[in-house]
Order: structure tokens, then C-alpha cells, then sequence
């Protein structure tokens, strides 16, 4: 009978022993994944779920997103890219939309077109959007142009006419910019990569 308590409480211990082993790999493997994970996630890339149809017929609702948020700390968004941004009169909003107008130059909405106005086009250029729905067309309040200061994006929503963006709350200050959509993840059919070579020629 005391032989049999010898063995059972052998038996305990060896157990226990590969439990807390088990449990210290556990740990372990916990710490790593926390130590890689938590920098990429808060640091280099954002997960973000489009809500809404201001951005069709490019992005849709509920739509998975994976935001860079690397890229623009070592240079500026370029035109044509679709960022995501805090909102400016609610930084707990997130918006996504496109880039249009860059820093230091003006932006004039009028006859439903953008035009650009910069140092290489004094006298402003259209804004030759294909990305847009057929027949789509752009309209403002009104056509006066909108001068941009040295950290301001205007930006637009692909679906003009269901669109809250530069035309109603102004420009986007670089402070305000999360980072760009470099992943699209869901739906699984429409799964894509979005590069500098994936940007619009104007």
C-alpha cells in the first residue's frame, strides 16, 4: 500500500513537472508573440473595416483593410493614394479617401471636374480620374480654388455624390493621417495589393 502512494505521488510530480514545463513554453511563446506582434500592430500596420459607399465602386462596405502606417515616415502621400485619416472635427472617426491635392497647391472644383493647380502648372490641370463610376461627376458648393498649406491634403471620396470629404470639412492636415490601404483581405474574391505601381497616372 505505501509502495502504491510512493508511485502515485511520483506519478503526480512528473506530471506537474511537464505541466509547469508545458506552461513556461506557453509563456514563453506568449512573450515572443507579444514582442513582435504589438510594434506591428500599433506602430506599423492597422487593420480598418470600410464603412459606408463613399468610396465605391473601388472600395465597399465592410470590406477588409490592412492600413501601412510605416511608409509615411519616410515620405509624403502622392497623389492618387487612398489613405485613411482621424477626422477632423472628431479624431475618434476614422474617413478614408483619396488623396487629390498636395501641399502647396491650390484645388478648383467647377463644369464637375477637379483641377490642380501647382508650380508645374501654374495655370492648373484636369484631373483625369478613371478610377471613378462612369458619368460620375464632381460638384462644390461653389468653384472658388482651395489653396493648400505646406502639411494639407484635400481629399475626395471615389463616390462623389455620397461623399463627406475636403469639400465640406476642408483639408487634412499630415498630422491627422493613419497611413495608407496596402491590403485589401476581404472579401476573398477581391483580394488585391496596393503598391506605387497601383497608383492612377494623371
Amino acid at each position: 500500500m505505501n509502495l502504491c502512494w510512493v508511485f502515485t505521488f511520483i506519478l503526480i510530480l512528473v506530471m506537474f513537472k511537464k505541466i509547469f514545463l508545458f506552461l513556461r513554453e506557453l509563456i514563453k511563446l506568449a512573450a515572443i508573440a507579444l514582442v513582435i506582434i504589438v510594434p506591428v500592430r500599433y506602430f506599423l500596420i492597422q487593420p480598418f473595416y470600410v464603412k459606408g459607399t463613399s468610396m465605391e465602386p473601388n472600395f465597399h462596405n465592410y470590406e477588409y483593410l490592412i492600413i501601412d502606417e510605416l511608409s509615411y515616415r519616410f515620405h509624403t502621400p502622392q497623389r492618387g493614394e487612398v489613405i485613411v485619416f482621424r477626422y477632423p472635427r472628431d479624431p475618434q472617426e476614422h474617413f478614408i479617401k483619396r488623396v487629390i491635392g498636395l501641399p502647396g497647391e491650390s484645388v478648383q472644383i467647377k463644369n464637375g471636374s477637379v483641377y490642380v493647380f501647382n508650380a508645374q502648372h501654374p495655370d492648373g490641370f484636369l484631373l483625369k480620374e478613371a478610377y471613378l463610376a462612369a458619368n460620375e461627376i464632381t460638384q462644390a458648393n461653389n468653384e472658388n480654388k482651395i489653396t493648400l498649406k505646406a502639411d494639407e491634403y484635400f481629399v475626395l471620396g471615389d463616390n462623389r455624390k455620397a461623399s463627406q470629404d475636403s469639400r465640406f470639412f476642408g483639408a487634412v492636415n499630415r498630422s491627422f493621417i493613419t497611413g495608407r490601404v496596402c491590403f485589401r483581405g476581404l472579401p476573398i474574391n477581391e483580394i488585391k495589393i496596393f503598391t506605387n505601381d497601383n497608383l492612377p497616372k494623371y
